[in-house]
């Protein structure tokens, strides 16, 4: 089932119920469908792994662990237990960073460039499609509105 055939399900009541709750159900549900959808296009890597490289590859200089963590909302902890996952399929190797002993720093594997530049125009395509007839202003509100609201989770953990 979508996400429009549980809205329009007669068993299901979402009367009553304020917008910032459904907004969050919906975002949500949406990353759950989203995720299994990926990870069963991906195979060779579940879609939190691809994620991981995704952040990795816009990082100007090798991350370490915590910073790979902090982009992508996660803990070190997840963030490692992927890691060695993906070190495991040869996707990243993880190296002592040369300045700070304590640090360790994640690189991307050939193995990774290459899984990525074959897999590079089925993932536009995907992005095309699920996108479909949305207007790059209508991107931009969701993208500010996201943001403003994690600004305010931001605020609501420093209390």
């Amino acid at each position: 089932m979508n996400i429009k055939e549980v809205l329009n399900d007669k068993n299901i009541d979402f009367s009553g119920i304020p917008l910032p709750y459904f907004l969050i159900g919906l975002l949500s549900a949406f990353e759950n469908r989203f995720q299994a959808m990926a990870d069963k296009t991906m195979k060779e890597i579940s879609w939190k792994q691809f994620f991981a490289i995704i952040c990795i590859n816009m990082c100007k200089e090798s991350p370490t662990i915590n910073e790979l963590a902090e982009i992508m909302g996660s803990s070190h902890q997840n963030v490692k237990q992927i890691l060695l996952k993906l070190e495991k399929k040869d996707f990243v190797k993880i190296i002592i960073d040369k300045d700070d002993k304590r640090k360790q720093r994640i690189l991307l594997t050939e193995h990774c460039k290459e899984f990525c530049q074959k897999n590079d125009a089925m993932s536009q395509a995907i992005m095309e499609s699920l996108f479909y007839q949305i207007s790059p202003e209508q991107l931009q509100t969701t993208i500010k509105t996201i943001i403003q609201v994690e600004d305010n989770l931001k605020k609501l953990e420093g209390e």
